[in-house]
């Protein structure tokens, strides 16, 4: 019993729900190795922290002996999931959909252990599945009790489009569940409507129902409690360069510090509320961040790596110094005419559009050759030859050659 309380201590940490506990705690007190299931749909080339989230938790359960099930939704993701969204989501193609299904396989590794972890794609069950078995998986489910979903709910109201083929999402994604008979599975808070229809449909399918457990929504590294998200410029790519990662773990504030630590770092409950405690009696928690940006840039770039973007921090935003490999761009202006900044900066990919461009530049956020510019007229001649930062982390040597 106590290592059922101890294992429950661990699955507690760091959730937002467990629907239902007694049902988790009796499959424990079996002592069978539970199939524990979460689903990503391959819509981006690339994995942020936020995705990490529920991966770190599929990791615990490893650790504690179960079997995780990583599901790549190549068939849903092709459909487009709705959740959260306020218009319907554009398909994705097969080709996109193989595309980042190869890399999401290359990258969950940095976590999970590859020898416990069992891959699937949904299309294996589902390409089989002819007009006819999914009218009768529809027929599982009611209109009624896809309209109790928050976000179906609000565009009904208000009186935009819901296609048929979103209401399949819920009932596809359940019906993995089935497929893979999961005793367990995870998702994101707004995953919750979803995971919970996988629970009804495993009971009509005569199958014992999953425990859902759902994780909080981790949000970006910028100031402000939205998401992390690409499209919102917030995120902390895994495959981002060990200077970036670091920086940018650097520059969250103390408050959400904490929150990375509790979802994100593989510390000891009892170790992260020691640090807490350290800080509150007066220890710097610039120096417990530090160690925060360590543990993760060495997760998935390797500890030698992690020490060197530490060393690059201090030298470059305690000590104030330049980076040692700047990186270089030759831009051709023509003739003898000059280029406006802002379209230099989106040109050296300093910023990813003109309008933050200006933007970075009228908060003072640019600097050329350590001095600060705020005039959005700025222009610089040809053969310009100067080095221009950008915020904290982006920085470039820049050279302006005439063209004929």
């Amino acid at each position: 019993m106590e290592s059922i309380t101890e294992a429950l201590d661990i699955i507690r940490h760091g959730t937002e729900d467990i629907l239902v506990e007694s049902e988790l705690v009796q499959r424990l007190k079996t002592g069978k190795p539970l199939r524990v299931k979460a689903g990503f749909d391959p819509t981006a080339p690339d994995l942020h922290l936020g995705h990490t989230v529920l991966i770190n938790k599929l990791r615990q359960f490893q650790l504690l002996g179960h079997q995780v099930i990583f599901l790549i939704g190549d068939f849903t993701g092709m459909i487009g999931d709705p959740s959260g969204k306020s218009a319907t989501r554009p398909p994705l193609t097969r080709g996109e959909v193989e595309a980042n299904a190869v890399t999401y396989k290359e990258q969950i590794f940095k976590i999970l252990d590859p020898q416990k972890t069992r891959i699937e794609f949904n299309s294996n069950w589902m390409n089989k599945m002819d007009a006819a078995a999914l009218i009768k998986l529809a027929a599982r489910h009611t209109v009624a009790r896809m309209l109790e979903r928050d976000d179906f709910s609000k565009r009904y109201q208000s009186g935009q489009t819901i296609a048929i083929h979103e209401f399949l999402y819920p009932l596809i994604q359940g019906y993995d569940s089935v497929a893979l008979e999961a005793d367990v599975e995870l998702g994101g808070t707004d995953q919750k409507f979803n995971l919970l229809v996988g629970r009804q449909l495993q009971e009509t399918y005569g199958q014992k129902p999953q425990v859902v457990i759902t994780m909080p929504i981790l949000e970006g590294y910028r100031a402000g409690t939205e998401k992390m998200s690409k499209s919102l410029d917030n995120y902390i790519g895994i495959t981002e360069s060990p200077n970036d990662m670091f920086g940018k773990i650097m520059s969250l504030d103390d408050m959400k510090m904490w929150r990375y630590y509790d979802l994100l770092s593989f510390h000891a409950p009892r170790e992260i509320n020691t640090l807490k405690a350290d800080v509150e009696a007066g220890a710097n928690p610039r120096d417990v961040k530090m160690g925060l940006a360590m543990e993760l840039v060495a997760r998935f770039h390797g500890q030698a790596a992690a020490l060197k973007a530490k060393e690059e921090f201090i030298s470059r935003f305690q000590k104030g110094e330049l980076p040692r490999d700047i990186p270089e761009h030759v831009i051709a202006v023509p003739g003898t005419s000059s280029m406006a900044l802002w379209s230099i900066l989106k040109e050296a990919s300093l910023t990813d559009s003109t309008s933050e461009a200006r933007r970075m530049i009228k908060q003072g956020a640019v600097r050329i050759n350590g001095e600060r510019v705020d005039n959005q007229n700025l222009t610089l001649p040809a053969d310009t030859d100067v080095v221009i930062q950008v915020g904290k982390r982006r920085i470039a040597r820049i050279k302006l050659k005439a063209s004929t």
